[in-house]
């Protein structure tokens, strides 16, 4: 299986290693000390050895910040993972704080007093976060310091080898346009901007620009390394050589030349001392990059990666390969909703034993090269935990006559999938199918928008909260995240948020799912995935309008839904809807599933 069930964490390691670790703020003079969850690379996944924060702390959750300071420490995280982090965390070790309602720099201030030294690893913040870190410390009369190595580093007698994923071309069939095409018009923002170079600090950049997939991180098929693009001519890749054969480096040679790691340094040294004008994103790169470019001479142009908006338009090629990964994807996906209807009332099922059952299925297809993330199989109360993550010892039974989720996807070298489903196990309670339908009606909301050039995520995440504002409930996450083509399952800029304010434009794959959760009871969440269309004129309209085309094909679960609150609009919207599903998914199922589909997407 690709995705294991074991329990990693242990909280009993947090308190000897935060005594280890206090030791050396002693020793080099420091008052506390950072440990973020990210790496150099700034990506969702990190390998092995980048795993500071799950080590020092046993919070194994996607995103978190540590700050340990000489007695007291505290792990923030968001509204996500509050109960997991108290879980497997050490309560007298640290305090868990939900952001953004605590922040990290108002509990520093509070608890190191003036004048104290705060330590951290350049290379593991971006320069925004940085900076706006250092502005807060200032002002409270706390100085943070730079480090060039790294205090968890030190202590960790163990610390896994770096990765050394094989390169693997990512083909022109799939890709939809070569690597020199892409090079050029990134080349071309370079010079229209002025500047002489790009410095690359994302994996999921480069993979996109020099049309290559990696296997250094679980579920996101890139490959660590940097690059720098200069104006006119070859790129040069910062990788380490083991990970590229022949095949990688005969795919690469037109566009790039490949450099040993320890050569960057000396790189950034020579845009220096050129005084060259080199572009580079704060909200990306760390300040170990901008520092040594800075003191070798160079100007630093702080503005966004080019690579990261042209990757998330996805082009003729990627979206077929979406639509059909998609279509793949389903046929599993109905498959397992088939069998969860056949079996899960008898009580007979547990939550491993469906995310075992949805891989094996996907895996069938013979096309699946991954997760695109570790399955949400979640139970009762377990749903009420937006990313909750089954273990051996965390796994439940499905108990007849309650609510059950799952939130899954697939990487295929055609597209990557993200889809959830939330179910009712037998008879649901009414509460539950009313919130759901809630839910549904703001899903439907989104998925029938239509909106001008310029428009934002957060102008229509309001669409998707609608109807459950006005029944007074909400939910803490946003409405939907980009989504990569066999990359990374979260892509920005593109989103829908309330701080999504990237503008949406054709090509963009967007996630479509609004929530509920109740505490301790159950949790609800319905996700399609999105591809924003072209602008169309409106018939009697003065202005084109764009939309959206749905790339997810399974049932809405039927007995979760009143009808009754359901207006005319929504309910022709799911019966088209689900006849799309009978009709393109249904040919690929037999027996007793295909029978299944037919009544899971009758007309309402």
């Amino acid at each position: 299986m690709l995705q294991s069930f074991d329990d990693t964490s242990d909280p009993s390691l947090g308190p000897p290693r935060v005594a280890a670790l206090r030791r050396l703020l002693v020793a080099r003079g420091l008052a506390g000390y950072i440990v973020p969850r990210a790496d150099e690379y700034q990506g969702e996944y990190v390998p092995a050895g980048s795993e500071r924060l799950a080590w020092l702390t046993g919070f194994t959750g996607s995103a978190g910040t540590a700050a340990v300071l000489a007695e007291k420490a505290a792990l923030f995280v968001d509204g996500r993972y509050t109960v997991q982090a108290r879980e497997q965390t050490d309560p007298s070790t640290f305090d868990i704080a939900q952001v953004p309602a605590a922040r990290l720099s108002a509990w520093i201030a509070a608890n190191a007093g003036r004048d104290a030294r705060i330590g951290y690893d350049t290379r593991l913040f971006t320069l925004t976060t940085v900076e706006a870190l250092a502005k807060a410390l200032t002002e409270a009369g706390i100085v943070l310091s730079p480090l060039d190595d790294n205090l968890v580093d030190a202590i960790w007698p163990d610390r896994p080898a770096p990765p050394q994923g094989q390169v693997t071309p990512h083909p022109l069939e799939f890709a939809g346009v070569t690597s020199a095409e892409k090079l050029a018009d990134v080349q071309a923002v370079l010079a229209k901007a002025g500047e002489d170079a790009l410095l690359l600090t994302r994996p999921d950049s480069i993979a996109w620009l020099l049309n290559i997939r990696g296997a250094d991180v679980p579920r996101t098929p890139f490959a660590l390394s940097f690059a720098v693009v200069p104006a006119i001519g070859k790129l040069d890749w910062f990788i380490d050589p083991r990970k590229l054969g022949e095949a990688a480096r005969e795919a690469v040679a037109g566009a790039a030349e490949m450099r040993e790691p320890g050569q960057l340094e000396a790189r950034l040294e020579a845009l220096g001392r050129a005084q060259a004008k080199v572009r580079l994103d704060p909200g990306n790169a760390s300040p170990w990059f901008a520092d040594r470019l800075i003191a070798a001479g160079a100007v630093i142009k702080r503005e966004a990666d080019p690579c990261q908006l042209a990757k998330a338009k996805k082009n003729p090629v990627e979206l077929a390969g979406a639509r059909a990964a998609h279509a793949r994807d389903a046929v599993a996906l109905c498959q397992l909703l088939a069998w969860l209807a056949r079996e899960a009332p008898g009580g007979g099922l547990d939550e491993i034993a469906v995310a075992q059952k949805l891989e094996t299925l996907r895996a069938g297809t013979g096309r699946l090269k991954d997760l695109s993330f570790d399955t949400i199989s979640a139970a009762g109360p377990h749903a009420a935990l937006p990313h909750y993550r089954v273990n051996r010892s965390s796994n439940i039974r499905i108990e007849p006559d309650s609510v059950f989720l799952v939130d899954s996807g697939g990487q295929y070298q055609d597209g990557t999938t993200d889809v959830t489903r939330t179910v009712a196990v037998g008879t649901a309670p009414e509460e539950a199918c009313r919130r759901f339908t809630l839910v549904l009606k703001g899903m439907i909301a989104v998925s029938l928008a239509r909106f001008p050039k310029g428009t934002r995520g957060c102008d229509l995440d309001p669409l998707a909260r609608r109807a459950l504002w006005a029944a007074g409930l909400d939910f803490d996450h946003g409405t939907g995240h980009g989504i990569g083509s066999y990359l990374s399952v979260h892509e920005g800029p593109q989103g829908i948020s309330k701080a999504a304010a990237a503008e949406l434009e054709p090509g963009m794959m967007v996630s479509d799912e609004p929530g509920f959760y109740k505490a301790g009871s159950y949790g609800i969440r319905i996700e399609n995935l999105l591809v924003v269309t072209e602008a169309t004129e409106v018939p009697g309209g003065e202005r084109p309008m764009m939309g959206f085309e749905t790339l997810t094909l399974a049932p809405i679960d039927r007995n979760m839904i009143v009808a009754d609150l359901l207006a005319p609009e929504e309910r022709g919207w799911l019966n088209a809807y689900h006849a799309r599903v009978r009709a393109e998914i249904g040919p690929h199922l037999s027996g007793a599933d295909r029978a299944w589909l037919e009544a899971a997407t009758a007309p309402i």
